[in-house]
């Protein structure tokens, strides 16, 4: 079964509706053994970093969240700001990320590169590895972005698909059972639909 956190935040609904069209089980997790008792984990995200951090760690699920994942080894998939959180920092806040990749969140440098921001819109995503999150889309698709800061891992070795905006960033990421990406599937049409399939099926 697929738990898709709920801590106040992201596109929950979206999600299960892919899911349900797809017969896929899941449930929407409120509680830490809803958490615990999941096979696959989904952590949504929008929102600045520390604002979305706070209602993590106010929902009573984080505990939770950091044993199924670090101990029990159970996939996730971070989604926006869901991916931001999995990292040690972001140049957003002041907070501390879950730290459960080696990474930090930068802000895109709109001044030297005269980038309009947020980031808003779809956007080619180019895979680096024969990944099962990339399953069936050919060369990787096109995936609606809405963001003013990118992930920045220092192992480039985990970094799944790049995306160009000014210059080429992690557009998503895989360490170990950790799986983030910084587009929204639930808003990407057919590529997004297929991703969350193929997770789904990890």
């Amino acid at each position: 079964m697929i738990s898709i956190v709920d801590y106040g935040v992201g596109n929950i609904a979206a999600i299960g509706n892919i899911y349900k069209r797809q017969n896929v089980v899941f449930q929407v997790a409120r509680s830490p053994q809803q958490v615990l008792e999941a096979e696959r984990l989904i952590l949504p995200g929008v929102g600045a970093f520390d604002w979305t951090m706070t209602r993590l760690g106010n929902s009573g699920l984080r505990d939770a969240l950091d044993e199924a994942v670090l101990s029990r080894r159970s996939p996730v998939l971070g989604i926006c700001v869901g991916m931001q959180l999995m990292a040690n920092r972001s140049d957003e806040g002041s907070l501390p990320g879950l730290g459960w990749i080696d990474a930090e969140v930068l802000r895109f440098d709109d001044q030297s590169r005269r980038l309009f921001l947020p980031h808003m819109g779809w956007n080619d995503v180019e895979p680096q590895t024969d990944t099962t999150l990339f399953r069936e889309m050919g060369s990787g698709g096109r995936f609606y972005f809405l963001h003013s800061y990118y992930f920045a891992p220092k192992n480039l070795e985990t970094v799944l698909s790049f995306t160009d905006y000014g210059g080429r960033f992690a557009s998503s990421v895989c360490a170990g059972n950790v799986y983030g990406v910084q587009f929204h599937p639930e808003k990407s049409h057919q590529w997004g639909i297929q991703l969350l399939k193929n997770f789904a099926e990890l």
